[in-house]
This record gives structure tokens, sequence and C-alpha cells, in this order.
């Protein structure tokens, strides 16, 4: 691990499907996380609105880097979203995600995926801790 980097920015790095979205890792901290990603038309789905996967891929790409904050080798162990409201080409998201518990090997984390003040998606996820922090090279 790069030792200016802590766990999550590690892992982001090295995440080859969130960095060919575009998304962004804007800050870190223990159980936290906050990305950027905006909507390209690649992602626009056959009703002109955000497709859910891409949604439910930001959002986990957020749940990932606030559970990895720790140390541990973390991955998860469940997840759903609901989306609140439709998203479009060009709409720039923020995803905040918040530690509610870890318990043992395990955790549950919250992210609130927004556009401006407006929630488009809510999404919860379970993570497990299954190692140590990788160590890169």
């Amino acid at each position: 691990m790069d030792a200016t980097q802590g766990p999550a920015e590690s892992m982001f790095a090295a995440d080859k499907a969130s960095q060919s979205l575009g998304i962004e890792l804007l800050e870190t901290g223990d159980g936290t996380a906050v990305l950027r990603m905006t909507v390209t038309p690649a992602m626009v789905n056959g009703h002109g609105i955000a497709h859910g996967g891409y949604l439910f891929l930001f959002a986990d790409t957020a749940f990932a880097c606030a559970c990895n904050s720790h140390g541990p080798v973390t991955v998860a162990a469940g997840a759903d979203i609901s989306f609140v409201a439709p998203v479009h080409e060009g709409d720039e998201l923020v995803a905040t995600a918040q530690e509610r518990t870890r318990f043992g090997r395990s955790g549950i984390y919250d992210v609130s995926v927004l556009r401006g003040d407006q929630v488009v998606a809510e999404f919860r996820g379970r993570s497990r801790s299954i190692g140590r922090a990788k160590e890169n090279g």
C-alpha cells in the first residue's frame, strides 16, 4: 500500500470498473466516503433515464470505500437500493456513505445518492471482513 494512501484510497485506485465510469473519490474517513459521478450517455436506458445498475454500482463503490477505510479487506455480504427519483444524462451525482455499525467481522452501511440537494437513491450495504489489508506491489 502507498504510504500516502489509506486502505480505501488504495483499493479505489485499483478499481478499474469505477475508474472507467469516471467516478471520483472525494474524501474518506473512518467508516465514511464521499464520491462523485456524472451520468454519461452510455449510462442511459431505453426510457431516457439512468440505468439502475449504474446507480447501484456508484452507491456500491461508496459503500466499498467506507467499509474498507478501517484496513482489513472487506467485501459486500449483501446490499439493496431504493430508487427515489429519476436521474438523467448530464446529472452530477454525489454518494455519501456512512457506517451505521460494525460487529465482529460484519458491518452495516448506508449510502445516500444525491443530485444537488435531492435524494435520488438510498442504498444499504452489509459488509464482511475477510482478511488483512491488501499489500500492493
